[in-house]
C-alpha cells in the first residue's frame, strides 16, 4: 500500500506525509471530507500531525479524488483495533517478531503452524510489511508461551529478532477479586 502512495506522491513530498498518515491511521477520503470510520476527521488535526499547512491537506484530499486508483483506495480505508499495547495489562502476552528483509511470506505459515500445534490461543496477529523498514508481525496470545516455542520460531531462517513484551505482573491492578470477570474497570476506577 505504501509502495502506491510513495509512487503516486513521489515529487509531492509534502503530500505523501498526509497521504502516509492518511493509510497508517485508515483514514479514509469521501466527498472531500476526512474520516476515520463514520467519524469526521478535521484538516487542522491531520495537518499538525504530518508537519504541513492546511493548504497541502486540501492539496492531497483534491490529488487524491481526482486520481481515480488513488480515489478507489482511500475511500475504502478503514482503522482497526491494535492490542498491542493493551495486551500486557489484560494479561496477554505480545510477541514482536521481525523478518531479514523480504523473508515475509513463508514464515507466516509456519509461525501459525507451530502455535497452532502448541495449542496457543491467538487473540490477535498484526503484520506489517514496509517498505526499506522490513517486515514485522505482532501476534497477541491469551497465555505466555514457553521458551521451547519461543526457540522453535526464533530457528525458522527468516525470523530476524524475537521482542517479547509480558503481561503486567500486578494483576491485582485489573483483575477484579469479586467476580469471574478477568478484566473489571470498577478494579481499575478503584485503584486510581
Amino acid at each position: 500500500m505504501l509502495f502506491i502512495v510513495q509512487e503516486y506522491f513521489k515529487n509531492y513530498p509534502a503530500r505523501k506525509k498526509v497521504a502516509e498518515i492518511l493509510v497508517n491511521n485508515g483514514i479514509s477520503i469521501k466527498d472531500s471530507k476526512l474520516y476515520m470510520g463514520d467519524v469526521e476527521i478535521s484538516v487542522n488535526a491531520i495537518a499538525r500531525a504530518a508537519g504541513v499547512n492546511r493548504k497541502i491537506v486540501y492539496h492531497t484530499i483534491e490529488y487524491i479524488e481526482k486520481t481515480y486508483e488513488l480515489r478507489s483506495i482511500f475511500e475504502r480505508l478503514k482503522p482497526t483495533m491494535n492490542l498491542e499495547q493493551v495486551a500486557p495489562i489484560m494479561g496477554w502476552e505480545v510477541l514482536e517478531i521481525t523478518f531479514k528483509k523480504g523473508k515475509f511470506g513463508c514464515s507466516l505459515e509456519k509461525i501459525a503452524k507451530i502455535l497452532s500445534e502448541k495449542a496457543c490461543e491467538i487473540r490477535q496477529i498484526i503484520g506489517e510489511r514496509e517498505i526499506g523498514n522490513g517486515n514485522r508481525l505482532i501476534i497477541i496470545v491469551e497465555k505466555p508461551l514457553k521458551m521451547d516455542t519461543i526457540a522453535e520460531i526464533k530457528n525458522i531462517e527468516s525470523v530476524e529478532s524475537i521482542v517479547i513484551h509480558t503481561a503486567e505482573k500486578d494483576k491485582e491492578k485489573i483483575v477484579c477479586n469479586y467476580c469471574k470477570v478477568k478484566y473489571c474497570p470498577r478494579k481499575v476506577g478503584l485503584s486510581q
